[in-house]
């Protein structure tokens, strides 16, 4: 079982950085992939970004590109989103996701969920 808390949301201008982090209560957490996803109220999960569990591959999906970026400390145990440039479109609730099998990046397979965290956006 592995235990995730999402943190480093708020209310923000556009315009503005925020840095998320997800972590993970487990003494195993160098062998999980981690995701983050988020979700607008009224529309579908987005799959944002995602991290091998070394931290040697990282994707950072087309949308989010040069303003996301993924990024783990395996000795603390967490994994961080940074955030640049926020829009008024990247307000959601954000969370973080584990997986120990399949690849990073598939958005399919992670078992492990946070609660997630908001980020608002004003113009």
């Amino acid at each position: 079982q592995v235990l995730l808390v999402e943190s480093g949301g708020g209310s923000v201008q556009a315009g503005a950085s925020l840095r998320l982090s997800c972590a993970a209560s487990t003494r195993t957490f160098s062998n999980y992939a981690i995701g983050w996803f988020r979700q607008a109220p009224g529309k579908e999960r987005e799959f944002v970004a995602a991290i091998s569990w070394s931290g040697a591959s990282a994707d950072v999906l087309d949308s989010w590109k040069g303003r996301f970026t993924i990024s783990r400390d395996n000795a603390k145990n967490t994994v961080y989103l940074q955030m640049n440039s926020l829009k008024p479109e990247d307000t959601a609730v954000y969370h973080c996701a584990a997986k120990r099998s399949g690849d990073y990046d598939d958005q399919e397979g992670y078992d492990y969920w946070g609660q997630g965290t908001q980020v608002t956006v004003s113009s």
